[in-house]
């Protein structure tokens, strides 16, 4: 099957076709991957006209294009744009629609590192920053203000797992003039489509459940319409925000078996999250399919699945029964990022980076990311753990 054929297919049929042309590369099922950063021109003719499909390595390669292409499928946009990182990705997606003078909505679930950014970067450019509730919903309009120009959600939200009403705030932000950006890491493209749902530029660390293996680090940001595609390009090439080629391939491999691995991921969070909820030192779980989660609702109507990541909120125990538990973990790695095959266990407390919103949680709070082992061992890891903080307290 071409990739040209992988049009009106199911989305599990483009993972394993899109991005990929056989015939293009002497019969091979995957396309190269291509390191390199000059291109020759055949002519000066050619060179003063540009007019070759790739004309320098840091602009494009063909790998790029094609991971670039198949992701803009998957999720229903007009464009897509790599980057070296999901923070990248990120940043470009802020300078590509602010400037000096501007004013800029931001979710108080926010990924910590975009928060750092507007507050510590953009302030310093002129941009001004309110953070809202992330339930806030079509109530956002108050916040709106003459040069509002973006307002930037994460849905579920970093850490503590709220979901937005995307449509609500799209709704309210258009007809002011404003253009939403969505972090949409947490679903990928297979799992919600935001520009079904009023979005105009989707993000993604691609680096999570595109790629899969805890082994590239890549940026995504996806488009819908000129206005946005045309932004984005400019602050792409302006500022050089080009992937690795290494990475690229990996992300492009990657995409071949995320939907298997969502699966297995979502199954295995749902357990783990139901084991949770019955344990004696917990005080609530953090997953958006369960129906005491801020916007369960929501995720209901909107999302079509849940992938691996979730949050528990523990009753009070001391710092060294927590340590007890996490620092002898067998399975359960303790690190950042997350969307390998691996499960990682991560303390979290984000009183100290909420403005708008109050985190009220008496004891500490762990991010789980529920990865492709046997369950069975994944809740014998965590029993012991529990059994290691019980014998600290």
């Amino acid at each position: 099957m071409s990739k040209r054929s992988a049009a009106g297919k199911k989305p599990q049929t483009k993972l394993g076709h899109l991005g990929r042309d056989p015939a293009l590369y002497r019969g091979f099922v995957n396309p190269p991957a291509y390191r390199g950063s000059t291109v020759i021109f055949p002519t000066f003719a050619s060179l003063v006209a540009d007019d070759q499909e790739f004309s320098y390595g840091r602009i494009c390669t063909p790998t790029v294009k094609e991971l670039q292409e198949s992701l803009a499928e998957l999720e229903g946009g007009d464009a897509c744009f790599l980057s070296s990182s999901g923070l990248s990705a990120i940043t470009a997606v802020l300078l590509a629609f602010v400037e000096a003078g501007d004013h800029l909505l931001v979710t108080d679930s926010v990924y910590k590192p975009t928060r750092r950014y507007c507050n510590e970067v953009l302030k310093r450019l002129g941009v001004e920053t309110t953070y809202f509730d992330p339930m806030i919903g079509a109530g956002i309009a108050e916040l709106i203000r003459p040069n509002t120009k973006l307002v930037f959600t994460e849905s579920p939200g970093s850490q503590t797992f709220e979901v937005q009403d995307i449509p609500a705030i799209a709704d309210a932000a258009h007809k002011a003039g404003a253009l939403v950006a969505m972090d949409n890491t947490w679903a990928t493209p297979l799992l919600f489509k935001p520009f079904d749902h009023g979005v105009d530029v989707s993000v993604h660390a691609a680096t999570k459940y595109i790629v899969g293996h805890a082994d590239a680090m890549l940026g995504a940001v996806i488009a819908k319409g000129d206005r946005c595609v045309e932004a984005l390009a400019a602050i792409h090439d302006a500022g050089g925000m080009c992937p690795g080629p290494e990475d690229v391939y990996l992300g492009l491999r990657g995409m071949r078996t995320m939907g298997v691995r969502l699966e297995r991921h979502q199954a295995s969070a749902i357990a783990l999250a139901e084991w949770f909820a019955g344990r004696p030192e917990v005080e609530r779980v953090l997953h958006p399919a369960f129906p005491d989660c801020p916007g369960h609702a929501l995720w209901k109507r909107d999302f079509l699945g849940s992938s691996g990541l979730f949050s528990v909120v523990l009753k009070p125990m001391s710092k060294q029964a927590l340590a007890a538990m996490v620092d002898d973990m067998e399975l359960f790695g303790m690190g950042y990022s997350w969307g390998g095959y691996e499960s990682l266990i991560l303390p979290f407390d984000p009183r100290a980076y909420r403005s708008a919103t109050t985190w009220d949680a008496k004891g500490p709070s762990l991010r789980i990311h529920a990865g492709l082992e046997d369950l069975d061992d994944l809740k014998a890891d965590l029993e012991a753990g529990f059994e290691r903080a019980a014998a600290k307290s």
